[in-house]
């Protein structure tokens, strides 16, 4: 079975994107942290096996974007609309990821990957605030979706129970840091001390001493 990769994203943009992040970063280093983020979880799908990537952007599309990546936009109004367009428009069985996890390897996102090829309907990633940081669904149904409220301290609980409601058992992957927050920049560069995220996060960090 062929499964998709997708990751779901503002194109960065300084007062677009990672805002939640200021203070202390203003909006342009902001949008700088988020652009590296997005360039991490890229090469992670795409050092990933898959015949489909897919990304999945609010915002205009660049230079930035790498080979060998689709670019669709995303529709809808609030983010659970946004996320039930990308699995129709998308219209296979498919993981998708946000960008906001750039310590991302290809062993995890190969965890929700080989759960569907297995055959699970459905597959989630906690996150470690409460939200999620992937989900898997071999076919779209707006009504996962549907009234979720996203950003929130139950978000992935009550995505969790959605599924179970619509007859999905999901399978659970490993449990995530995302970044929301400066501190948790600083941790996520720790955990990936290699990455594009981590040195802009460095970078921020002389510029402010």
């Amino acid at each position: 079975m062929s499964i998709a990769l997708a990751v779901i994203a503002k194109a960065p943009r300084a007062g677009h994107s990672k805002t939640r992040l200021c203070p202390p970063c203003t909006p342009a280093q902001a949008a700088g942290l988020a652009a590296a983020a997005l360039a991490d979880t890229l090469a992670a799908v795409l050092a990933t096996p898959s015949h489909r990537r897919v990304l999945v952007l609010d915002g205009a599309p660049g230079a930035w974007i790498p080979d060998g990546v689709q670019v669709i936009a995303q529709r809808g109004g609030g983010l659970d609309e946004r996320l039930a367009a990308a699995f129709a428009d998308i219209g296979e069985p498919t993981l998708l990821v946000g960008m906001d996890t750039p310590q991302l390897t290809p062993a995890l996102l190969a965890e929700g990957t080989d759960a569907l090829r297995d055959g699970a309907s459905a597959v989630l990633g906690l996150a470690d605030d409460g939200g999620y940081w992937c989900i898997g669904l071999q076919a779209s149904d707006p009504a996962l979706f549907e009234g979720i409220p996203m950003s929130a301290d139950d978000t992935g609980a009550r995505q969790l129970i959605r599924l179970r409601e619509h007859g999905h058992d999901p399978a659970l992957v490993s449990v995530v840091r995302d970044v929301d927050h400066f501190e948790d920049a600083l941790a996520v560069a720790a955990l990936a001390p290699s990455s594009r995220f981590a040195a802009a996060v460095h970078a921020q960090e002389a510029t402010a001493a």
